[in-house]
């Protein structure tokens, strides 16, 4: 409570300087500082007299000043002291137009001397890292699960010409060749997810890897490079935990766009405990992030999330643990003036071990647009519960727009209070699960997806509206779910109840269900569940449609919850049409080949899916709205095409034509 007393005095005070500063007709004079890879620290910053350093520009930056970063590759930790005063000033952190800027969590090494056959050492002093050694610290958290439980895992890595190479589970490792089929890590999710990962993402037969041990002098690497001499090629190893991240919290309205970020030491980020990322707002309010790509982290590449107290990660691993979490949060400023309110736009985020973007209650109110995520969490080491491109906790009116996600354990994650988060137009293939929603009481829009994966969703929350969206795959449902998790006021964080999981309260509109797509674990629930104006083509829909999980009557009976059927009215099943829906990928465009019948309009007539023909989500009694408190229309199409508003048609495009098409579905 001090600190955040002590913050919000400070913000306080930027903020009555500004305006005594204005008072006195003297406005702001905004700054436009330089950052060149030939400057110098002691220079101005003017453009011809450039700063050496990021850090040099963040230190002299103000409310409303702009900091250009010209070419080059600068290995620093960018840790801004401070940020702007509101979204007009802000201050912007950007790479020069044109021009190609990396900052990186590691650094170049050299001196590797040949100790087997295809195996090389390097002995470091631990005084060239400073005071953080990521060869010393391990990887911790709640929901990590080392494989097996008694590995260490360290938060360094080290990179052959910009490609990471696979951590060792010992020295003797390193010193043979290592096939795919003996690679440690866990075979199989959760068990109450109920399915197998894919360990064939892991594609080379013959891995590259490395180990590290740290006495009170040296740090010494081993690493395995096949048929390569590490001095004559860019070796890297991680030396710092972020690459541009706050050193406190409540460092608002920055801007960071235009720069590959990348190679960083970051730690596991829980939803209980402070959240690192290759670049992160720590518990900060009004950030941009855009057009930069975002790779390389040991756990998280951007973090929208948690600040960290004297309880991190201490008895906190369970629901009662995070419930202390939330109302800690709430007391440490969890509210829609003070934090969230981010914009993630137009990045690619690529080659995290945890996840893409992370957030635990920092997220909410944030819009998560126009991102490309993939390759998240394929090396799978390690196991837990974070794994995800999107992974958030406490999303609350937060808005997941236009993303391609691909090559993650799970696409899209609301891990408790997702309540009033939208998620639409969204393309997701080729995960283990398309998105997971875990102990959310609603409402939450799911509309225009092209979920085409083989495993569509797990769902563990009432109160959600599917509508408009393609499903490729399988949907697992929970029947109950005892977790007690809160109910929020209408747009806000403040809590108003807290209730158990019964499964139900679902509706699914005009839907398109291709492949195997399936529903058939709806067919009975807890609580009502509303299919309308869905199609059903050949081979969707049939017998198993999954694990059907946690239906414990006898619990439900004592709640006087009494068991529902499936309400579906309308629906379409045309098994004898084949959709034959596949991705088709050229470059940076993505294609979906796909068969469409225009006779669906005619044979069933389809509502305009509005807040008002949505029955509001039952627990929390709230409606189905924007963000915003304005009413909800699906009046557009995954490809912005209006709908007809008289007839829409099913699934995420509005037809035009019958039979195979392709259409573009992604476009950098």
């Amino acid at each position: 409570m001090k600190r955040f007393f002590t913050a919000l005095f400070a913000c306080s005070s930027l903020i009555t300087f500004a305006q005594d500063k204005s008072a006195n007709n003297k406005p702001f004079k905004y700054h436009q500082y330089h950052v060149s890879v030939n400057g110098n620290d002691a220079n101005d910053g003017s453009i011809s007299k450039p700063f050496k350093t990021i850090m040099a520009g963040a230190n002299k930056a103000m409310p409303g000043d702009v900091i250009t970063v010209h070419a080059g590759v600068y290995r620093e930790q960018v840790a801004p002291p401070r940020g702007g005063i509101s979204d007009q000033e802000r201050i912007v952190y950007q790479a020069a137009k044109g021009e190609n800027v990396t900052i990186k969590g590691s650094e170049i090494i050299k001196g590797w001397r040949r100790v087997g056959d295809n195996t090389w050492e390097v002995k470091i002093t631990n005084t060239f890292f400073g005071k953080f050694n990521p060869y010393k610290v391990v990887i911790n958290g709640d929901w990590f699960v080392p494989t097996p439980k008694d590995r260490k895992y360290l938060r360094g890595a080290v990179y052959l010409n910009g490609d990471w190479l696979m951590e060792a589970e010992n020295k003797e490792e390193v010193f043979k060749t290592v096939d795919k089929k003996d690679q440690p890590g866990p075979s199989k999710m959760r068990s109450a997810i109920g399915f197998t990962i894919d360990r064939s993402r892991v594609t080379d037969e013959k891995r590259q890897v490395w180990f590290a041990t740290v006495d009170s002098v040296t740090t010494t690497i081993w690493a395995r490079f096949e048929n390569i001499d590490p001095n004559k090629e860019n070796v890297e190893i991680n030396v710092r935990p972020t690459v541009f991240y706050p050193d406190q919290p409540f460092v608002n309205f920055i801007t960071v766009r235009g720069f590959t970020m990348e190679q960083a030491a970051t730690n596991w980020a829980p939803p209980t405990a402070e959240q690192e990322g290759v670049i992160g707002t720590h518990w900060s309010r009004g950030w941009i992030i855009e057009n930069n790509c975002v790779q390389y982290s040991k756990c998280s590449g951007i973090s929208l999330g948690k600040y960290g107290d004297e309880d991190n990660n201490k008895n906190t691993q369970s629901a009662k643990g995070f419930t202390g979490t939330i109302n800690r949060a709430l007391a440490f400023g969890w509210n829609k003036g003070t934090v969230g309110g981010h914009i993630v736009r137009n990045n690619t985020i690529t080659h995290c071990e945890q996840s893409g973007i992370v957030g635990s209650m920092g997220c909410s109110f944030s819009i998560v647009q126009g991102n490309t995520i993939h390759d998240i969490y394929v090396r799978r080491l390690f196991d837990g519960a974070e794994m995800a491109g999107i992974k958030f906790h406490g999303g609350v009116d937060v808005q997941v727009l236009n993303n391609q996600i691909f090559r993650c354990l799970f696409g899209v994650w609301f891990d408790w209070m997702g309540q009033g988060a939208q998620v639409k137009n969204n393309l997701l293939y080729d995960n283990d699960l398309d998105m997971h929603l875990e102990v959310n009481h609603g409402p939450i829009l799911v509309a225009n997806n092209l979920f085409l994966s083989s495993w569509n969703m797990c769902i563990n929350s009432q109160g959600v509206a599917f509508v408009h969206n393609i499903y490729g795959g399988r949907i697992q449902a929970y029947g109950y779910d005892n977790r007690i998790t809160p109910i929020h006021k209408q747009h806000s964080t403040y809590i108003a109840a807290w209730h158990d999981n019964p499964g139900g309260d679902i509706q699914f509109i005009n839907n398109l269900f291709v492949g195997e797509g399936n529903v058939k674990n709806y067919d009975k629930a807890l609580l009502p569940v509303i299919m309308s104006g869905n199609v059903y083509t050949k081979g969707t829909n049939q017998e198993p449609g999954g694990q059907l999980i946690d239906w414990n009557m006898n619990l439900a009976d004592s709640f006087k919850i009494k068991q529902k059927s499936k309400i579906e009215t309308g629906e379409l099943n045309k098994q004898n049409f084949d959709a034959a829906a596949k991705i088709i990928k050229e470059g940076d465009a993505v294609f979906l080949e796909i068969s469409l019948d225009e006779n669906w309009l005619t044979e069933q007539k389809r509502q305009l899916v509005t807040t008002q023909t949505l029955k509001p989500a039952i627990l929390p009694n709230l409606p189905f709205e924007n963000p915003d408190g304005s009413v909800l229309k699906i009046d557009t199409d995954y490809l912005g095409n209006k709908r007809n508003t008289a007839n829409p048609s099913p699934g995420p495009f509005e037809i035009l034509k019958t039979g195979k098409q392709t259409i573009k579905v992604w476009t950098k």
